[in-house]
């Protein structure tokens, strides 16, 4: 049976082959079998089709090569390799219609906000260190252009009548920038209110959250609330995934490549257009656990990064009624190798915080 540490292993040495192929999208690591996780790890290939010039890693007789033979610790450990048909994965924020986009006050994650551009989702209401309430979501939902400039935040977003004289709540105040050349992490922003009391500490069905995990697993369960899918559940697919993801022209961006990232799959749609920016909550608990800004163009997957490397990196928690203290809810077996990898030191060094102005 391929352990998740082998599996790790082929997965590093594929990615940036098979990514380069026509037609495959993402390369990750998950279960060989979902519903038979005894039967061990696999590296998973999310791909719409197969072409000519990735003959040289398959057989010709079966298009694809079902496994591989590497040497991990001194033995010879044979990995099996899942395909898993999808369509491209784009970044889903919307100029469509949506079950949460309606105007609320206060704000509270789960419904529509955006720029006067376009919708996506309000994924947390977080706090710092001061009590100052922020919203979390993508850098693509909360910011123009992928610049420092001035972004007005509305809520609703503008793809749902979102006006700057009526529905203004506050602007883009911290991000992380989207990179063309080099490999990203996460598309995350922050978004500061025009005063507190426009933001309520709550997740629209769920109410006040208990705070955040710090790491979760191949297999693990979860839920959440976008402006466009509304309440939907999923299962973590796939971990350690490189994913490349279409930006439509966003800040002049196209296609940006992730590392790193969570494929979440669901038995319906769970991201579509105007959920970018929503939270993946675990399905016991209502902890925060992932943050969903693309998925494969028709719903059916959902790109994700741990909402724990955002937290940590704008000092942020997930925001609680001051009654009541939020908490990151630890796991012993969060080193192993099928729960998400920790950032590096050099990755996370590498992933830059900027103020808008």
């Amino acid at each position: 049976m391929a352990d998740f540490r082998a599996a790790n292993r082929l997965k590093e040495r594929l990615s940036k082959q098979l990514l380069r192929q026509p037609g495959v999208h993402a390369v990750g690591v998950g279960y060989r079998h979902p519903r038979k996780p005894g039967k061990g790890a696999a590296v998973i290939v999310y791909t719409g089709k197969f072409s000519n010039a990735s003959a040289s890693i398959k057989p010709r007789k079966t298009g694809r090569k079902k496994q591989h033979t590497i040497r991990y610790q001194g033995k010879q450990i044979t990995v099996p390799i899942r395909y898993v048909h999808a369509k491209r994965f784009r970044v889903h924020s919307s100029t469509g219609q949506g079950k949460y986009q309606r105007r609320i006050r206060p704000v509270i994650a789960g419904y529509s906000i955006g720029t006067a551009k376009g919708s996506g989702t309000a994924g947390l209401i977080v706090s710092d260190k001061k009590g100052n309430l922020y919203v979390l979501s993508n850098n693509h939902v909360l910011n123009r252009n992928n610049t420092a400039g001035y972004s007005e935040t509305l809520q609703p977003g503008g793809a749902d009548g979102g006006m700057v004289k009526k529905d203004l709540i506050g602007r883009l105040y911290r991000f992380v920038p989207l990179s063309g050349k080099g490999e990203n992490y996460m598309d995350a922003a922050l978004s500061l209110p025009l005063r507190r009391s426009l933001l309520s500490p709550r997740y629209a069905k769920f109410g006040a959250l208990p705070g955040s995990v710090r790491s979760y697993k191949v297999g693990d369960r979860f839920k959440k609330i976008g402006r466009s899918s509304g309440l939907v559940y999923g299962t973590v697919e796939s971990i350690n995934t490189d994913v490349n993801v279409s930006y439509e022209d966003f800040g002049g961006l196209d296609v940006v490549k992730f590392k790193n990232q969570t494929i979440v799959t669901g038995k319906r749609p769970v991201s579509l257009a105007g959920d970018s920016g929503s939270v993946w909550l675990t399905r016991r608990g209502s902890y925060a656990a992932a943050v969903n800004f693309a998925g494969a163009e028709d719903g059916s997957l959902s790109v994700a990064f741990p909402v724990e490397w955002a937290l940590r990196k704008f000092g942020v928690k997930v925001a609680r009624p001051r009654s009541l203290r939020s908490h990151t809810k630890r796991s012993a077996t969060s080193m192993k190798p099928h729960y998400v990898k920790p950032l590096k030191a050099k990755q996370n060094a590498a992933i830059r915080v900027i103020r808008a102005h």
